[in-house]
Order: structure tokens, then sequence, then C-alpha cells
């Protein structure tokens, strides 16, 4: 029996098009020996728009859903999530050569690890890269790190929510993805980050597409009562399931 990694995408048809760039950086994936990965796209509704564009591919899952934002199609998707561990895939983002399996070395060399992540360049739309300072250490995230530092740099997290890499028990225990109009990744991360460690590799692992078209480009998204409800909201979430001393792995008894 091969062990699987599922890639979950969340796709709406403005960045449909954007798909056949994620598969490939997909194929240039390698894998250990024994592991494959299956790619759920997940549509943010039902329209014609977006199916023309999914890949021809055995190992990739087409699905529709009532229209909800990017938060609700992950975690519909996660019903269908039947690996070990779950990789975050934006429509229109491309995967860096490697970030696959470093991402399943980190986690399955270290049982105590929830979760990992990686450094982002963004993909400007001339084709050229962009990085930025700040990474935190390549290695171990420890617990409350990301969310002490979100709160102190306003709400900029160290780490993208969108290399995210994750075990899947731990996913569905959070409840997926938040419940928010935006920032629903932010709010999983720093859930996380509240009750597990994780991992950073400062290897690129993301290419983090900027566009004209992109739902975090759009002025909604910075509307600054919108913007303060959901922090308010991601910050509570993350302190009070710290308070609670909930932890993984679980302690025993």
């Amino acid at each position: 029996m091969r062990r699987r990694i599922i890639i979950v995408t969340a796709v709406h048809a403005p960045s449909a098009p954007f798909l056949s760039d994620a598969y490939a950086s997909l194929l240039a994936q390698e894998l250990p020996d024994g592991w494959e990965w299956h790619w759920l796209i997940q549509e943010d509704g039902r329209t014609d728009q977006v199916a023309p564009h999914v890949p021809d591919d055995e190992r990739v899952t087409f699905r529709q859903g009532r229209p909800g934002g990017p938060g609700v199609a992950r975690t519909m998707a996660l019903a269908h999530a039947d690996g070990e561990y779950v990789k975050v895939l934006d429509a229109d983002d491309r995967l860096a050569p490697g970030a696959l399996a470093r991402d399943l070395a980190a986690l399955e060399a270290d049982p105590q690890l929830g979760w990992a992540t990686s450094r982002v360049l963004d993909l400007l739309p001339d084709g050229s890269t962009v990085g930025f300072p700040g990474d935190p250490e390549h290695g171990p995230v420890e617990r409350m790190s990301v969310i002490d530092y979100w709160s102190g740099h306003d709400y900029r997290a160290p780490v993208h929510p969108a290399t995210l890499f994750v075990r899947r028990d731990l996913l569905v225990a959070l409840g997926g993805w938040m419940a928010l109009p935006a920032s629903e990744d932010t709010g999983l991360l720093l859930a996380l980050n509240s009750v597990a460690r994780g991992w950073f590799s400062s290897e690129v692992g993301l290419l983090y597409r900027k566009w004209e078209g992109q739902v975090t480009g759009q002025s909604a998204h910075t509307d600054t009562a919108e913007r303060d409800a959901r922090m308010a909201v991601v910050a509570e979430r993350a302190r009070s399931l710290s308070a609670l001393r909930w932890s993984f792995p679980p302690k025993a008894d």
C-alpha cells in the first residue's frame, strides 16, 4: 500500500486558467519510494468555467459545491482527503522543486511536529520573483511564536499559510479552515501554532503569484472594519486553544 499526500486546491472561475501551471509544478515533485500524491480540486461554486482547465489525470479529482469562499471549498475537500498529510496549493500558485519531499521529510523525521511551512517568493506578472527579509530560522517553529510575532507586526505572520503542509488528523481536529470571508488560512495557521510545534524550511517552497484578479488584492480584503473583526476572532481562537492546554501530540495519561 502506497502512502499518500493530499493536495487541496480551492478554485473559482477567474483563477482556473492558472491550474495548468500548478499541475506542472506538481508533476515536477519527486517523492520517496512508497509515497504518492493525489490532487483534490474543489470549485467554490458550480460553473462550467473551471472543468475545462482541470488536468486529465487519474491522480486528480475535481468537485464542485455551493460558493462560500476558499476556506469552505478546502474544508469540503477534506471529506475526500484519504492521505496522512494535506498540502495546500492555491490555484494560482506553483510549488517549487522539492517542496513536497522537504515537508514530508521534516514531519516523518519528528512525530512531535504537526505542520510545516516554507519560504515564499512572489511571482510577478513579468515572470520575475521577489523575496522578502525576515524569515525565521530554518528548523522548528515553537508553539505560540507565530501568534506572538503576528500580534506585534500588524497581523503579518512570519511564515506563509499558503505553504502549509499538515497532518490530516490534526487539521480535522481543528475543524479545517476558519469560517471567515478572508484570512481563513491565517486563522488555521495560528490555531495550529497554538497547539503544535511546526517546521520552517528556508528553501523556497512556493511561488506566490501576484496578479490583478487575486482575491487578496481586492479592496474588500483591506476594509478596516472587516479586517479588525477577522483578526480579533483569529487571535481569540488561537489564544483560547492555548489556554485550554490541548496539544499535539496528545500527552500521555
